[in-house]
């Protein structure tokens, strides 16, 4: 099953289970992908220690982490905390008239733009992780998790078709972010109706303006995050099955 119930946890699954281009398969319980692991305790700690994840890597700024707290250690953990985003945006105070698949397409063309060397360092990380399983996640699980996530499925072979179908998942989250925020007495109003949510079209656009830009999410990870072929190896080597 893609999505792991958690009772704090709104946006936690497995990105296991697609098909690539070359008629392997992503690996089942290798890579995850989550909002905002400062949330676990109690049932919810205990289920994610028996998944076995010995790797996290923690996309917010470190303020957010201050903040909103962090995974909590463990023996064998090993944590990361590599900002992939360098231009803060508070999502829930847009305004209202803005469209959200231009908008959400040019916040992770920015991401594209200023993070490489974190997202290389994140790709790394993920190639040298061997057979323990790693989860990546930000606040939401949704934007810095979700560009992540499509970059990685497009090293390893995943179809465009199934990044965006991946992408869009976190739609079934968008409620329960919102009843978080407003539970919030120090959050302002939201006043932006997309908040939360992760149309189809803000990643098809997305991909299709990193082709333009850069030749292919390849050409991109090669030459502005710094990844070889050796480090494309062992993402593949890690998540796809034999």
């Amino acid at each position: 099953m893609r999505h792991i119930a958690f009772d704090r946890l709104h946006n936690f699954r497995d990105v296991g289970g697609y098909s690539t281009s070359d008629g392997g398969q992503t690996r089942w319980g290798r890579l995850y992908r989550s909002d905002g692991l400062g949330k676990l305790a109690g049932a919810d700690w205990v289920k994610f220690r028996n998944l076995g994840i010995r790797t996290v890597i923690d996309l917010r700024y470190p303020e957010e982490v201050a903040r909103r707290g962090r995974v909590p250690e463990y023996d064998g953990l090993a944590y990361y905390n590599l900002s992939i985003e360098h231009r803060p945006c508070r999502q829930a105070t847009v305004a209202p008239e803005v469209e959200p698949v231009r908008f959400l397409a040019d916040r992770n063309a920015e991401v594209l733009a200023d993070g490489p060397v974190e997202i290389g360092q994140a790709l790394a990380v993920i190639a040298a992780a061997h057979s323990t399983p790693v989860v990546i996640h930000c606040a939401a699980g949704k934007d810095r998790t979700g560009l992540l996530a499509a970059l990685v499925l497009a090293l390893v072979g995943v179809s465009e078709e199934d990044i965006v179908a991946d992408y869009v998942l976190t739609d079934a989250a968008a409620p329960k972010f919102v009843d978080d925020w407003q539970a919030n007495p120090a959050n302002p109003p939201i006043t932006w109706p997309a908040y939360g949510r992760a149309p189809a079209d803000a990643m098809r656009l997305t991909l299709k303006e990193l082709a333009a830009t850069y030749g292919s999410v390849h050409a991109y990870v090669r030459d502005r995050a710094g990844a070889d072929d050796a480090l494309l190896a062992g993402l593949r080597a890690r998540l796809l099955d034999p």
